[in-house]
Order: C-alpha cells, then structure tokens, then sequence
C-alpha cells in the first residue's frame, strides 16, 4: 500500500483550515501546526472553555462558515486524516538538500522540517517533517505613532477585539475607536455590545472616496449589507462616527484619560482649530493589516510588495510551498477561505502527480477574483492619511522595544543621509528590540520617507539558545 503524501499547514485560521480539510478529503496525510490552543485564528478566535460562554456566537459573524470548518477538522482528526498541533510556535521551516522537492510537484519524503517552540514558555522544541508546507500565517496590524500612543489604555483594534473574544473582557469602560479600515467597525460594535461606552469612531477615511469604486462594491451586495448593519448598531448603541478625522494625541498621568481628535483636510493634515478633547479610559486604534512573511521570507519565497507572492494556484515560487489567506495579501476571512480551498486542491493534486482540475475549484477562483478586487478598493480608500508624520513629535517614541524617539530617525535622515529602512535601523537601533521591526517598521520608513520593504529574518519568533544546541543541525 502506498504511503500517503503528507502536508504541514501553519496556521489554523480560515485559509488553513479550508486548506487542511481539502487536502484530507483528497487523501492527503495532514498536521495542522498553530501556536493558539484552539483552532479559528484570529478572525475566529475562541473564548477560553473554562470561562463557560454560553453564546460565543454572539461574538462572531459568519459563525456558520465557522462550525462547517471546526465540524470538518473534528471529523478528519476523528478519522486520523488529520493531526492537530496546538501550542505549536514555529519559528522556521527548513527545507531538504537534496530531496525530490525541487521538481514541480512538490513530492519527495520528508521534503521539509518546520521547527517549532512549544507552550506558553516556548523553550521545548518539537519539529514536523512533511512533503508539502502550505503558509497560512496570517496578518497584523498596522499601527502608527502619535503623542501618547504608549500610555495604558492604548490598545490595538485587533487587539481590543481579541481580549473580547478569547476572554470575554473590557479593555476598558469608556473607549475611542480610532483610525482606519473596516476592521474598526466590528470593533466598535462588539465593545458597545459588550457594555463599553464608545464615545467615538473615529475614521480618517472619507467615505464619499467609495463612489469611485461604486461597480466593483455593488457586485458585492453581501458586503454592503454587512457594512450597513454595523451602521445600524452604531445608531442604536448611540456611537458618533467622526469620518476625515484623526486622533492627534493621548493624554494621561499614568494611564488613558482622554484623546485630542481633530478633522484632516483633503491633504490629509490636521485642520487647524477642529481639535476636540474626548474623555476615555481606552483608545483602540488601527490603520489597516499587513501579511506575516517572516516564514516565508527565510524559505527564499519571492514577497510581491510586502505580500507573498502566488500564482493561481496559490503556489509561492519554491517548489512545494503554498501560501494563503492574509499572508498572500489582506482580505478577510472569506477570502482566506476561497484561497485556502485552492491551495488544498491543488496540493493534493500536486502531491499526486497530476494536474488540478480547474472545475473543481472553479468557484472558489471566481470568489477569490471579485474578493481581491473589493479589498484593493477598500485598501485605496482607507489608507492612512498622508501626512500623518507631520503630527509625530520629535519626543514621541517610536520604536518601543528600543525606545527611540521621531527625532532620533529624523536626525539620522536629515543629518546623517540615511537612505533606507535598514540604514536608518543601524544608525538608531529602531526595529532591533524583541518584535524585529514588526511593530515599528511602517512608522520608521514613513518618518524616513523611504518605501516600506519587509525584512528578511532568519527565524520567525525569538529562539532560545538552548534550543538551537539541542537541532540536529543548523537550518539549511
């Protein structure tokens, strides 16, 4: 009896799971590799089993996209099809020398080691040895400075959502929601749901930008709706939505107390006179998503932008690696999921030696097509208003790993010619600390006026010594 080829999915969010559970259904041996301790990803994170929510979906839309996908893992892992690796932080993926992975087909035994920490201490390291990795490593999000930006109480939007989702807690009992892109209103609809006061939404963003864009957004009448009822819960929970506007700093002793809101003009710089003060004890900010490239960029993958690069059928251009969801460009869940089915066909066909057949993922190609065009419409709207370094004071610090200040980047460009991200990294130590850049990057390169490149790391996530000692071997 033939061995089935084997796959190693790196995260279990949308796109993985689709994947996962299209490349099991096919015959594909499968280990699902995630650092959360239960399967969702982010965009369906769940609340921790002992804190006993009787309504998780409550918390979510698209819930039942969410139980066809957490029914389908269950089944396949029943049936041994699938291995289900939680706390699983991976940190690198090596690939062979040579191994019959470098034809088209992906094939050869134990054609890639991904390496991974385990637990909450990420000292123990465990490895997965597979034919074929697909890279379903997701997004973060993109945060830029302003004065006050490190003060307690000052969350991520993403993040103040994760602490509603995973547990079910307030980041706070009166909050601004601030910056830009459609994240913004799930978040300030789920903390008014919850019981925060949302004294504002404040959106950069000018929404009269989408009528421009009106074609491709009525082909996605879905969407539309989905926008037009968080609207309707704003109204109800009484949320002010402040659009053209900006948060120009936070202010505290200590913590949070409250934010100075002002309305940009149609360059994209604060208006003069139209600062307005709001008390609050939580700002939860964003300015869009940026993919995860870290595992991708040390496997040698070609990055289009600060995207993985795919072709069709979500194949990065080293022979046996697939990439989907956020990692390949944001989009949202649904997105991932079109993605991840097609990557999960097409390895399993791979794996197999044959071609896929295109009517087999014919719809989730079609989906995939209208998805990317809708969020490269969103994504040219919602971008960060241009001159938001205009607002970043030179004691406003930056990098907070390093502590460096806007005026130690400024000084290294205007005084010492650095010329790029990198430069600009050696000259002041911004994107050296424990998040390498991640965190700051995007706001070091806008100070800089450079273009804003990913960074090539070695490893993924921080490696204990100890654990690189006990490797076998040094990753080739």
């Amino acid at each position: 009896m033939t061995e089935r080829r084997s796959l190693a999915v790196i995260g279990a969010g949308p796109a993985g799971l689709t994947a996962a559970l299209a490349a099991a259904a096919r015959g594909v041996r499968v280990t699902l590799v995630d650092s959360a301790p239960q399967a969702g990803g982010q965009f369906y994170r769940q609340t921790a089993p002992g804190l006993g929510a009787r309504r998780p979906q409550a918390l979510h839309h698209q819930w039942r996209t969410w139980e066809r996908l957490r029914d389908g893992l269950a089944a396949h892992i029943a049936a041994g099809r699938v291995t289900h690796l939680t706390d699983h932080h991976v940190w690198f993926v090596e690939r062979e020398s040579g191994t019959a992975a470098a034809d088209d087909t992906g094939q050869g035994s134990g054609s890639f080691t991904v390496h991974a920490l385990l637990g909450p201490e990420q000292e123990e390291p465990a490895t997965v040895h597979a034919d074929a990795v697909l890279l379903a490593t997701g997004g973060y999000e993109k945060v830029l400075p302003f004065p006050g930006w490190t003060l307690p109480g000052v969350v991520t939007a993403g993040g103040a959502q994760a602490m509603l989702k995973g547990g079910v807690v307030l980041p706070g009992r009166t909050a601004v929601v601030a910056g830009t892109g459609p994240l913004l209103l799930p978040v300030a609809v789920g903390l008014a749901s919850a019981g925060a006061k949302v004294a504002a939404l404040v959106e950069s963003a000018d929404p009269r930008a989408f009528v421009r864009h009106a074609r491709v957004l009525a082909a996605h009448p879905a969407k539309l709706a989905e926008g037009a009822r968080y609207a309707a819960e704003l109204a109800r929970h009484g949320v002010r939505a402040q659009v053209r506007s900006t948060v120009v700093a936070a202010h505290g002793t200590g913590r949070l107390e409250a934010v100075t809101v002002a309305a940009l003009d149609d360059d994209g710089r604060v208006r003069t006179g139209t600062e307005r003060r709001i008390p609050c004890d939580t700002l939860a900010v964003g300015h869009g998503m940026l993919p995860h490239t870290d595992l991708a960029g040390a496997l040698g993958c070609r990055l289009d932008g600060v995207a993985v690069a795919v072709d069709d059928e979500q194949r990065t251009d080293v022979p046996g690696v697939w990439a989907a969801g956020e990692a390949t460009g944001i989009g949202g869940a649904e997105l991932a999921v079109a993605e991840g089915r097609i990557a999960g066909l097409s390895i399993a066909a791979r794996l197999d030696s044959r071609t896929p057949e295109r009517s087999s993922y014919a719809s989730a190609a079609k989906a995939r097509a209208g998805l990317r065009e809708f969020f490269a419409a969103v994504d040219t709207v919602c971008a960060p208003p241009a001159r938001w370094a205009e607002q970043v004071t030179d004691d406003t610090v930056v990098c907070r790993c390093e502590e460096v200040p806007a005026s130690a980047i400024r000084e290294a460009v205007d005084e010492l010619g650095a010329g790029d991200v990198r430069t600009v990294k050696l000259l002041t130590r911004a994107g050296m600390g424990w998040c390498q850049g991640r965190m700051c990057g995007p706001a070091v390169a806008g100070l800089a006026r450079c273009p804003e490149t990913p960074s090539r790391r070695p490893f993924a996530r921080p490696v204990p010594l100890g654990v690189l000692a006990r490797e076998p071997g040094e990753p080739s």
